[in-house]
Formats: C-alpha cells, sequence, structure tokens
C-alpha cells in the first residue's frame, strides 16, 4: 500500500516515531532519496524513540557505513548509509545480510543493495521548493493509516511524544501509549471510524461521576487522543496482591449500584432477549462442528424464551457490557477508572455484574461472586430468586458467546490464544445451567463436547495463518 504526504520537519519525526511502535526484528525500513532531504533526520527520530530515555546520539553513518545501537524494546538496531558502499559484496562483511533478519534495519540509499528485502517498508523524500517541507511516499502495510495517525498526533500537539504499543482487544482497534513534554496519553485508532459511540459515552460517564478518561483530541477517520488513567488495570493489581480481591470487587458492585440509578442514555442500543439470543446464535455457528459435534442450533430459541420467562419484567439498565478486571483501573480511593465501554447497551442488571464476576481470563473466588450479588441485591432491592435466575441465564448466554468469539477469532482470524481460556468459560456455563430455571437449557447444551485438551487442539489445527 502507498501513501503520499506534505511534510515538515516535525511530521517527519512523528512518522518516524510511528514506524519505530510496532517495528519487530526482521523489519527494514528503506530510507531513499537525495542528499539533504532528511533521511537521516528520519533515522534519528526512530531510533531515539526506540530508545527512549536512554537515547544515544544519532550521527549519519556515512563514513562508517553502518551504525549498531542497543534497543530497549528487545533487539537490536542498525543504521546503515550505503552511500559510499563500492561493491554489494562488502554487505557481507559489515554484517548487514545477517542482521537483515535479526534486527531492525534503518537503510539509506538502499539502491546500492544487490536486491531489496522482501517485505521492506519503504520512505521516499523528495525536496521541495519551500525548503522547510518534504514530499514523502510510504509504501507499506497499512500505509495510509499509519500515516494518519502520524499526521493526527502532530496536530494534536504530541508530534514529539514517544510512542509505544498498548495490548489490544480482539477487536480491529489499536491503542498506543504516548508520552511528551505533556504527560502520557493513549491514542486509540479504530479504522471502521466508529468513534462515536466512545465519544458519546464518554462523555455520559464523565457528566455523571464516574472515571472515564477526558478526551484531549479526536478526528471523524477513527482517531482518538484520550487521557492515560495509568497502569494499575485491576486485573494486574490483583495478580501483585489477591488480598485486595475481597475489596476491589465490592466497589466494582457498588459502581454497578450507582451505575444503575441513572437513567439509561438513549444514545445505546437494546441489547434484550432476541438479540441476545441471536448472539448466542455464534456459539452454534462456530464451536460444535469446530470440536467435531453437530447440534446447537436449539440453544439460541431457548435463550430467547428463557429471557422472556426469567429476566424480561425488570426494566434494564445501562451496561458497559465489556466490563471486567482488564477494563477497569485501580486508582485507590478515586473512582474505578473505566475504559473500552463503546459498545454499551441497554440491558437487564446482571449483565456486568456476570461480566465482571465470571471472567474469561482469570478466577475469581465463587465466595466473593457471591457476596458480591448479594451486595448488589441489598443495594438494588430486585427480587432475589428471580435476579439470580436471570443472572445464571445471562451468565450462560455470555459464556457461549465468548465460546464461540474465541473458536471464531482461531478459526477465521488466526487468533489462537483465546482458546486457553476456553474450559475455565466453559466451567462458567456448567456452573450456571445447575440453575433449575435452566434445565431446557442444560439439556441443549449437555449434548455437545466440552472444550477439553483434545478438543482445543482439534480447533487449534484449524487456525487461519
Amino acid at each position: 500500500m502507498t501513501t503520499r504526504l506534505t511534510a515538515d520537519q516535525d511530521l517527519t519525526a512523528a512518522l518516524a516515531r510511528m514506524l519505530a511502535a510496532t517495528a519487530r526484528p526482521g523489519d527494514t525500513i528503506l530510507l531513499d532519496g537525495p542528499v539533504g532531504a532528511g533521511k537521516t533526520h528520519f533515522a534519528r527520530a526512530f531510533i531515539r524513540a526506540r530508545q527512549g530515555g536512554a537515547a544515544e546520539d544519532v550521527p549519519s553513518p556515512t563514513f562508517t557505513l553502518v551504525q549498531t545501537y542497543d534497543d530497549p524494546l528487545g533487539t537490536e538496531i542498525w543504521h546503515a548509509d550505503l552511500y559510499r558502499l563500492t561493491d554489494p559484496s562488502e554487505l557481507a562483511e559489515l554484517g548487514l545480510d545477517e542482521a537483515l533478519t535479526e534486527a531492525v534495519c534503518l537503510i539509506e540509499w538502499p539502491d546500492r543493495l544487490e536486491r531489496l528485502p522482501d517485505g521492506a517498508i519503504t520512505i521516499s523524500i523528495a525536496t521541495q521548493d519551500d525548503p522547510d517541507l518534504r514530499d514523502i511516499t510510504l509504501i507499506a502495510p497499512d500505509a495510509a493509516r499509519i500515516a494518519a495517525r502520524a499526521g493526527f498526533v502532530a496536530q494534536a500537539g504530541w508530534g514529539d511524544a514517544r510512542i509505544l504499543p498498548l495490548a489490544g482487544d480482539a477487536s480491529a482497534r489499536r491503542y498506543f501509549r504516548l508520552e511528551g513534554a505533556q504527560g502520557r496519553a493513549v491514542l486509540m485508532d479504530d479504522p471502521s471510524g466508529g468513534c462515536a459511540p466512545f465519544v458519546a459515552m464518554t462523555g455520559w460517564l464523565r457528566g455523571h461521576g464516574f472515571g472515564a478518561p477526558a478526551i484531549l483530541a479526536q478526528d471523524p477517520a477513527g482517531l482518538l487522543l484520550v487521557q492515560d488513567l495509568g497502569d494499575d488495570l485491576v486485573a494486574r493489581v490483583l495478580e501483585r496482591d489477591p488480598a485486595l480481591a475481597p475489596a476491589i470487587y465490592d466497589r466494582i458492585a457498588d459502581l454497578l449500584v450507582d451505575l444503575h440509578r441513572h437513567p439509561v442514555p438513549d444514545f445505546v442500543a437494546a441489547l434484550d432477549g432476541p438479540t441476545l439470543a441471536d448472539q448466542a446464535g455464534l456459539f452454534a455457528e462456530w464451536y460444535p462442528q469446530a470440536a467435531g459435534a453437530t447440534g446447537g442450533h436449539d440453544i439460541a430459541p431457548l435463550i430467547a424464551r428463557l429471557h422472556a420467562d426469567l429476566a424480561a419484567d425488570i426494566p434494564p439498565v445501562l451496561a458497559l457490557r465489556d466490563f471486567h478486571a482488564e477494563n477497569l483501573i485501580w486508582r485507590s480511593e478515586a473512582p474505578l477508572g473505566l475504559i473500552d465501554y463503546q459498545d454499551a447497551v441497554s440491558c437487564h442488571p446482571a449483565y456486568d455484574l456476570v461480566s465482571a464476576l465470571q471472567d474469561a481470563r482469570r478466577d475469581v473466588d465463587p465466595a466473593i461472586e457471591a457476596a458480591c450479588v448479594s451486595r448488589y441485591l441489598a443495594a438494588s432491592g430486585l427480587d432475589p430468586d428471580r435476579f439470580r435466575a436471570a443472572y445464571a441465564l445471562l451468565g450462560a448466554q455470555r459464556n457461549l458467546r465468548i465460546l464461540g468469539i474465541f473458536t471464531r477469532l482461531c478459526i477465521r482470524d488466526g487468533k489462537p490464544r483465546y482458546l486457553d481460556f476456553m474450559p475455565r468459560v466453559w466451567g462458567h456455563v456448567q456452573r450456571n445451567l445447575a440453575h433449575p430455571a435452566l434445565a431446557p437449557l442444560a439439556r441443549a447444551v449437555a449434548a455437545l463436547p466440552a472444550p477439553d485438551a483434545a478438543v482445543i487442539e482439534r480447533i487449534r489445527a484449524r487456525c487461519a495463518r
């Protein structure tokens, strides 16, 4: 993919930093252009961004041909200037051939190479009549998106920030941390352009006193710069100090009690019985066949009928939906930080509670789960028996859907890592189906194989490459 842009020095450096954020060992960036075009300026910004606080001086390697740098991100950086190269055979003496497979390589004057490396990114820089501007041609996978991110952060006043990738979720969204003179911020890139729900939900949450991040800048193409709420995800805090679990989960239950006291905003979609049933259809569509079985198509209609019987009489509340320990940030006495709530819906009040307490990624002590349900019931005044039946139903629906999503992520999208969570998720399904009100659904699910080691390996073998 090719994209072109006109850039000053700041935008050129921002583009270098954006590429530095995602470069991996074996990646090669070819820097093409005449003398004085700014190739070394680009390389310097790239290398210093990779090194962060340990950044070194980055002189032009015109006379040494090659300069190497330690990379705190786990590899080595080679910066080569081949202008004075007299014969391509000299590259073997320099060790560049081997470095191309093991290091991150920046190569100026790549036309001196005998053969261009496969998969290399090309940055062509051309001068303009205006000495402060350059025409840049970027040839790379996702080139237009890379350039858009660089232009966005530069325009937002963060062009000099170091950029580091953050762990994403199962969607196509990408997240980056920016560290600059202003402090830290998070860049959210949604290539679908679907940031409007996040922006609307952020405004509502912050307006009602909840711990959503402030929005610092936005672009209609699906780019947001938001306040960085820190690294203390509840999941990490619990790993460091498991003894905090009862207090943290009490806070989570209290947050939901508070959230559910407010009228549902009119811009969120309804997650009602028919919609929940449709979502559970993902399980029947992907899991049984992948597990070597047939059936499962009666599960969605059963969920719709059970929802009408057990849950439809309770007025819906706001549900943030992806509400779990990796989307909550512990800030001591401050309100819990909230992220990843753009898919918020109007739903039964048990939905987010079961999302937090039946976590696909980690075990929650059953005693803590029971205590949180009781705490929520005491504060909300809902009928305990009916609430617990609906809780079990929504837990079964949610976890069956997750099993379908994990199967699809592997087979269709080439993301097998979620398969490791399947036994835990299946355990949640079985505990929920033990509720007497869910007996018909329990019989339907019992006809399908559990995701044991053999089934998981069967699914893994079909993973997209």
